[in-house]
């Protein structure tokens, strides 16, 4: 998704949860700045609802949560609330929480052109410093193809994985889930896609 900064004025953490509580439009938030958030094509809708599905029906019966691109997550307290295109959670504080997930285990970004860069850059920095993530997920909507970043018990180390045949298996293997390629993009028909108009 896009961003576009909303003022120049710098909001409180306070202001901006009031402030997105009546928004029709929804805002992440950094160091007081707001930036709003642009329009979904259908593919990226399609996806998010196919890896919601999938996380879903595993970890729901384990008592987790699954939240699709609404949900505010604390990637740092009172600096940085961006909204991830899917959220797994398994806290208690997040299960009877409301607005905001603080100790997510799976973080998803569904790739557009114009987000690209600021999900594999931006996003993923301050996703890492997360200490309840165990996965980002970057997933493309054009083409088959996944990025997957998984914590390891060094410090600041990730292994990083790429899956580009629709045949691939990801295994997330700290949580015991496999999701295949092919029902990521289940009825996904790929487009080039095309600049903004």
């Amino acid at each position: 998704m896009g961003h576009a900064q909303v003022s120049e004025h710098k909001y409180s953490v306070k202001e901006y949860f009031e402030m997105e509580e009546k928004s029709e439009v929804r805002h992440e938030y950094y160091d007081g700045e707001l930036f709003a958030m642009a329009g979904t094509t259908m593919n990226h809708n399609d996806i998010v609802d196919n890896i919601r599905t999938l996380f879903k029906s595993f970890f729901r019966p384990q008592g987790c949560r699954v939240f699709a691109e609404n949900i505010k997550v604390e990637a740092i307290v009172n600096l940085y609330y961006p909204y991830p295109d899917v959220v797994v959670t398994c806290s208690e504080e997040d299960i009877s929480g409301t607005y905001v997930v603080k100790n997510p285990v799976i973080l998803v970004e569904v790739l557009s052109k114009s987000s690209a860069n600021y999900d594999r850059g931006f996003k993923l920095r301050q996703y890492k410093n997360i200490a309840s993530l165990q996965y980002f997920m970057l997933v493309s909507q054009n083409e088959f193809y996944v990025e997957l970043y998984t914590r390891t018990n060094q410090k600041d180390i990730w292994n990083y994985q790429t899956f580009d045949n629709k045949d691939d298996v990801i295994h997330f293997e700290l949580l015991d889930f496999e999701m295949p390629l092919s029902a990521i993009y289940d009825s996904i028909v790929f487009i080039p896609e095309e600049d903004p108009i």
